[in-house]
């Protein structure tokens, strides 16, 4: 099953809207290679949303999965708690999810009817090297949505037995080692 017809409109809206754009002139490139190089940066950008829609629409395909996504994901103040926790224990640890310190975007939220989990991913294009400070970031995130997730899903009404949240680089150069990432490679198996 294919979930083209869904994700092709996104495409062509895409690069409709890409040709149509007016980019400032670079006082070094030029106005045609500026040009080029915004148009190629903002395709770039599209493109990450084209493959979240495209993993999106083919996971709703599976009668088992229940997806959705969270532009308001609530992470608590308890998220101080990783000043003094390592690594493993924020893994190890369940907070209440409710209160809000801040939100994040959760790009998939996939619940299995069959085995009651529930995991959240972030979804990269995967084609280039994160720096030290988004790979903090992104690493804070990760666990503070891995801590929140299993009360969350509880809160949505599902009898989550596990919960885990992990970051898809469609591209396979992870940034993030695994187990905590996914690349194109895995997923088949990885949703069964």
């Amino acid at each position: 099953m294919s979930c083209l017809p869904t994700v092709k409109p996104l495409v062509d809206d895409t690069i409709r809207a890409l040709s149509q754009v007016e980019f400032r002139d670079d006082p070094i490139a030029g106005r045609k290679y500026a040009r080029a190089t915004s148009i190629v940066s903002s395709a770039y950008k599209r493109h990450g949303k084209i493959i979240e829609r495209a993993l999106f629409e083919r996971l709703r395909q599976n009668n088992r999965l229940s997806v959705w996504t969270d532009a308001t994901f609530a992470v608590s103040p308890a998220d101080n708690t990783f000043s003094t926790s390592t690594f493993e224990d924020c893994l190890m640890s369940e907070l209440p999810y409710g209160a809000t310190k801040r939100t994040l975007q959760i790009d998939l939220v996939v619940y299995d009817e069959v085995s009651n989990g529930l995991r959240a991913y972030e979804v990269k294009r995967g084609n280039g090297n994160f720096d030290s400070g988004k790979i903090r970031s992104v690493m804070r995130d990760l666990l503070c949505t891995h801590m929140l997730l299993k009360t969350y899903g509880k809160n949505k009404g599902h009898p989550v037995q596990n919960a885990e949240a992990k970051i898809i680089f469609y591209y396979g150069v992870r940034s993030i080692p695994k187990p905590y990432s996914l690349v194109r490679e895995e997923l088949d198996e990885h949703f069964q």
